[in-house]
């Protein structure tokens, strides 16, 4: 009876899945995006003001390179990415050992899918939408840190998968952003999570 149920689920997921539809995220979008990020990430991962800033730094000559992800009217994956040009570096980036220029370089900032919905190709569609929006925007390449500690390592061979290379590993990148209110889902408030510097070239 167990493997029944399980069964008719996973034809229900295959089925969602098969009905996802794609779009460049909007601010009709921010409060649903909050609300996943916050859930799959930990409470305080984003906030009303992050996602505003977050989402500008995508829009470039007119090309929006984030992008959601929507099962109906569920908003099931996101993708927040900017746009070259739009951020800075820190000590937790090495353009050093970057093959592009830190002008032509964009930032995968976040990729989020619903649990529910993972193993679909929801987070490689949303990453191949933002890379085709970054390529008209003149980018050459796109930086990003994966979150090591995710179940199975799925973050870095997600990315590896779709061609991501290994520059550097962070211990503690997300320590600060812990202590000053976001939850990490395994460390809490001190958190010591492991990010995977990594890029993809176009």
């Amino acid at each position: 009876m167990r493997h029944q149920i399980q069964a008719i689920m996973l034809s229900i997921y295959m089925n969602s899945a098969k009905n996802i539809t794609y779009q460049a995220m909007s601010e009709s979008d921010f409060q649903a995006v909050i609300e996943l990020g916050n859930l799959v990430h930990g409470s305080g991962y984003v906030n009303e003001q992050e996602i505003v800033d977050w989402h500008k730094k995508g829009l470039k000559d007119g090309i929006n390179c984030s992008y959601v992800a929507y099962d109906g009217d569920k908003l099931v994956g996101f993708r927040i990415t900017y746009s070259p040009g739009t951020w800075q570096t820190d000590q937790w980036y090495s353009p050093e050992l970057w093959k592009t220029k830190l002008e032509d370089t964009a930032y995968f900032k976040c990729n989020t899918v619903d649990e529910h919905y993972r193993g679909y190709g929801i987070g490689s569609k949303l990453l191949s939408l933002s890379k085709e929006s970054l390529m008209a925007q003149g980018a050459k390449s796109g930086v990003s840190h994966l979150w090591r500690q995710s179940p199975g390592n799925s973050a870095v061979l997600y990315f590896s998968k779709c061609g991501g290379e290994l520059v550097k590993d962070h211990p503690g990148k997300w320590y600060e952003d812990s202590v000053n209110g976001y939850d990490c889902t395994i460390c809490g408030h001190d958190c010591d999570c492991v990010a995977a510097e990594m890029i993809i070239y176009f």
